[in-house]
């Protein structure tokens, strides 16, 4: 559906430019409505993330796509740029610490990122792994392979939802960035959207975040009223007349 509507709104702008330039009368879209669908996308939350941290498989095949989906939850880069993120696009940087710079297929928007720890860990894990291609930073199977055996890896780590390789974008710009306090710009430029209001469609803020946020102000109102009672008790007290 939304598919569908996507392709409709730029044949819109197309036709509203034909008008515009006099190229035809009337766009025939003229009062017709996109009809957008609303969806919740899917992403782990921290307990989810660490079940499958957690979860050891003894087939190679299993861990490794358990590993590579771990490191896009870490880095928020999608499959289609880690399958064809080179070494070369690696970087070390201040304090050892290892960056991706890296050209985003879908929008050719530049982005580095400076890479977590355990990412790092896992980009070293796999620095020398045998492939047909050597120059491959990671050995990132097709597309359909990955997300069948990301089915089991769920499935072993015991989590009851459904989860595709793109979930780890969602997870690394909900779980490990924004619930962490990350500001959304960073997060835009860290995903390489070209638009603020993209980035918002992943922000998400947990109740658990929310909860914690009410104690921390509720805390700071608490300790106000404690100081302007202690005020009011070293100072005089005033009545207004009314």
């Amino acid at each position: 559906q939304n598919g569908t509507m996507k392709h409709l709104e730029r044949l819109q702008k197309l036709l509203n430019l034909a008008v515009k330039l006099e190229w035809i009368d009337k766009t025939p879209f003229r009062n017709y409505q996109l009809k957008f669908q609303k969806f919740e996308r899917s992403y782990l939350n921290e307990r989810e993330l660490r079940l499958i941290e957690g979860t050891f498989f003894k087939d190679e095949s299993l861990e490794r796509v358990k590993d590579i989906f771990l490191f896009s939850c870490y880095t928020g880069i999608s499959y289609f740029d880690l399958f064809n993120l080179d070494k070369a696009a690696v970087i070390e940087g201040s304090n050892s610490r290892l960056w991706v710079y890296l050209n985003r297929q879908k929008t050719g928007q530049k982005v580095k990122i400076p890479l977590l720890n355990k990412a790092q860990i896992i980009l070293k894990k796999y620095w020398n792994f045998p492939s047909n291609n050597p120059n491959k930073a990671l050995p990132v199977p097709c597309n359909q392979n990955i997300n069948k055996k990301l089915k089991e890896i769920v499935k072993g780590a015991g989590i009851g939802k459904t989860v595709t390789f793109h979930s780890a974008r969602h997870t690394f710009a909900t779980t490990v960035t924004l619930s962490n306090g990350v500001p959304i710009e960073t997060v835009s430029k860290l995903l390489g959207h070209t638009k603020l209001s993209t980035t918002q469609i992943y922000a998400r803020v947990l109740e658990e975040k929310i909860g914690q946020e009410m104690e921390i102000l509720n805390e700071k109102i608490l300790n106000s009223e404690k100081r302007s009672g202690a005020n009011c008790r070293k100072g005089k007290s005033y009545r207004t007349r009314i």
